[in-house]
């Protein structure tokens, strides 16, 4: 049997894993040995009596940097015990995470996080390790455990046996390129609104092109930078 999809999480905080992540489908997943978190305590690698993992910056300015031997030491140790995949530094100045990206990572055996804290990490130990910088979004967190734990999400999700109805991850937004289209229940009506008659009219062709010609305007209207992906 081969090994689990592995995610390798090294941060300051490891208590506050898994998390969300412990509930439903990832959390499910996790239980049945689908994948793996290996939640890394960074202060663990350092060398003080106080763990300290952070120092004031060259150059001055306000906050901590952390220290690039501490994660060095981390990076090196988990890698050495057999930790898989790329190694990640979530940050905001990182390139934007895409769905093309999760599933590449899904698709491989797993991923090493780096979870940021102060003001940042290091420039030496980004370089030195080969971490890829990643942001899921133009905003700024507190640090990036949560941003770990969005990450880990996405991806788990894309493993097999993980989602019920696997046919539902073709069609959600990103999936072709572009948002995903808008979805309708019972009651057929409510609050005065209608279902979309084409919804009702049993012709699976028109509800596709329905479908396509909503996804087109939506991403039109919300994400027109991803319709020059789309053919």
């Amino acid at each position: 049997m081969s090994a689990p999809w592995t995610a390798t999480v090294l941060t300051i905080f490891p208590e506050m894993f898994p998390g969300p992540l412990g509930f439903s489908l990832a959390g499910k997943a996790l239980a049945n040995g689908v994948w793996k978190l290996d939640a890394v305590d960074l202060r663990d690698y350092a060398t003080d009596r106080h763990r300290t993992v952070d120092d004031a910056p060259f150059g001055g300015g306000a906050g901590m940097v952390m220290r690039p031997d501490v994660i060095a030491r981390a990076v090196d140790d988990r890698t050495a015990r057999g930790a898989p995949g790329p190694r990640v530094y979530l940050t905001p100045r990182g390139e934007r995470l895409t769905q093309a990206r999760v599933r590449e990572w899904a698709e491989g055996a797993g991923v090493l996080l780096l979870c940021g804290r102060y003001e940042g990490v290091d420039q030496r130990v980004i370089e030195a390790r080969d971490f890829l910088e990643v942001s899921i979004g133009d905003f700024v967190l507190s640090g990036g455990e949560l941003a770990a734990m969005a990450v880990i999400d996405a991806c788990v999700r894309l493993l097999p046996g993980v989602v019920g109805d696997a046919a539902s991850l073709e069609e959600e937004s990103f999936s072709g390129g572009l948002l995903e289209y808008p979805h309708y229940t019972r009651p057929q009506v409510w609050e005065g609104r209608p279902v979309p008659e084409v919804l009702l009219s049993g012709h699976h062709a028109e509800i596709r092109a329905w479908r396509r010609r909503q996804a087109l305007e939506i991403t039109r209207r919300r994400r027109p930078d991803l319709l020059n992906t789309v053919s």
